[in-house]
């Protein structure tokens, strides 16, 4: 598809061949991803050390294009050598699995390429995502809010402490950090370290995500949904605190939120609707895709857009001829906003809140199996050297892929991730023999 020099006047790309390769791309995609990819008889990986897998990919960049059939060994190769995160024995992290509908909501974002911040560019959209918002909020248990799509769990943290403290200091918008006073953010030592690094980025210091003597506290984190142990913080008992001394109540359930959806494990969050933000990832429980994660807000004064307004008149005119609210635009500190709504919605509407349920419940009940078979088997504690040498071998040979880690002052243990709908008991008797089997000589 090596573009030809010709007349700047005319079109530099062909329609015809463009499109005939992404049908053949495509095809390859769905060979190489959705059918090897999630088959349990296939690699999870296949492992090449960094040198070697820097040539077979060839990946310098050059003044001259190449054929198209050299580019569709290229969608070849970087299909087959990626992570198959859609593997039912992929475990590793809190986005495995596939569905299919919001694969579809995926890839059709992606070819109408639009951006959420006008409804006159992304009228679809902006009341796509006003609905989609206004369906967690419910369960959550606001009946009015606010909310938007955020580019991952960590942004939506963030958003909630500049909120927060915009609450409390409006100048701050304009006077910035010199106007405060020193404050402080209280959070479990098991949050998630997106709290620290946001104190970090937004000025407040790390050293202030603890109690400082002095100190103006101004933000409690909670945690629905540990990132290691899944543990959930006691919500209500925690906002009984946050009302008496009226401080912005912010719930990290990045990882946790989706037990909404379920009548047997929603209790686990009781308490979420008092309060004032919440952080949650469907691409996590619900196998929504990445990315896929919101901030809810309880707030009715528009306080989004008046801490992260900057009234940009090429793009925010007030004499439109549609309603100017549904500019949603100036709420965000991005401009530029993919459109995350879509694989939602379409998911949603494909399998129902009846479905999303299914999923949790599915997670907690494969979770709950595995840790009784592991109570069965003698011996099914690992040292500190064992977790990285099973760990290398299960990645060389592509059996199957699931992270290990420390906890403060325990050993490495392996932190199985289970929420893909694509996972069978056999699948988890088969995570315990390989671990067996990989570590039987260590």
């Amino acid at each position: 598809m090596e573009p030809t020099v010709g007349d700047l006047s005319d079109p530099l790309i062909n329609h015809t061949e463009g499109q005939l390769f992404l049908h053949e791309a495509f095809k390859i995609i769905v060979e190489e991803v959705l059918c090897k990819g999630t088959d349990v008889k296939e690699k999870v990986c296949e492992w090449k050390e960094p040198e070697e897998l820097a040539l077979l990919l060839d990946l310098e960049l050059r003044e001259k294009g190449e054929q198209k059939e050299k580019l569709l060994q290229r969608v070849r190769d970087v299909a087959k050598y990626s992570v198959k995160t859609s593997h039912p024995r992929f475990f590793n992290q809190q986005f495995a699995g596939v569905d299919y509908h919001s694969l579809a909501g995926r890839f059709l974002s992606e070819a109408l390429n639009t951006n959420l911040f006008t409804y006159e560019v992304a009228p679809v959209f902006v009341l796509m995502e006003a609905e989609v918002l206004r369906g967690l909020r419910e369960l959550v248990g606001w009946t009015e809010g606010d909310g938007l799509f955020c580019p991952g769990g960590s942004t939506s943290n963030m958003y909630a402490l500049n909120l927060a403290r915009y609450r409390l200091y409006p100048e701050v918008k304009s006077q910035g950090l010199w106007s405060l006073p020193r404050l402080t953010i209280f959070t479990s030592p098991e949050s998630h370290y997106s709290v620290k690094k946001g104190a970090a980025f937004m000025g407040f210091g790390m050293d202030n995500v603890i109690f400082v003597k002095g100190a103006v506290p101004h933000f409690v984190s909670c945690t629905s949904g540990t990132t290691v142990q899944g543990a959930f913080d006691p919500l209500d008992r925690i906002a009984d605190v946050c009302d008496k001394h009226k401080l912005w109540l912010h719930v990290d359930a990045a990882w946790g939120g989706s037990v909404l959806f379920s009548k047997k494990h929603r209790h686990l969050m009781k308490g979420v609707n008092r309060a004032n933000s919440v952080a949650w990832n469907p691409h996590k429980m619900l196998v929504a895709g990445l990315q896929c994660s919101v901030l809810l807000l309880k707030d009715t004064t528009n306080l989004l857009k008046k801490c992260h307004g900057a009234n940009a008149s090429y793009l925010f005119q007030q004499d439109k001829f549609y309603d100017v609210n549904l500019d949603i635009g100036d709420k965000s500190v991005q401009c530029s906003r993919k459109v995350d709504c879509l694989k939602l919605w379409l998911m949603w509407k494909a399998v129902g809140s009846t479905g999303l349920e299914q999923r949790v419940d599915k997670a907690f009940f494969h979770t709950r199996y595995l840790v009784e078979q592991m109570k069965k088997r003698d011996g099914f504690q690992l040292l500190r050297e064992v977790a990285p040498v099973i760990k290398e071998r299960m990645m060389k040979q592509g059996t199957m892929m699931v992270g290990y880690q420390p906890l403060g002052d325990r050993v490495n243990f392996f932190r199985i991730t289970i929420l893909s709908p694509l996972i069978s008991q056999k699948d988890l008797d088969f995570f315990l023999d390989e671990i067996e089997r990989l570590g039987n000589d260590v």
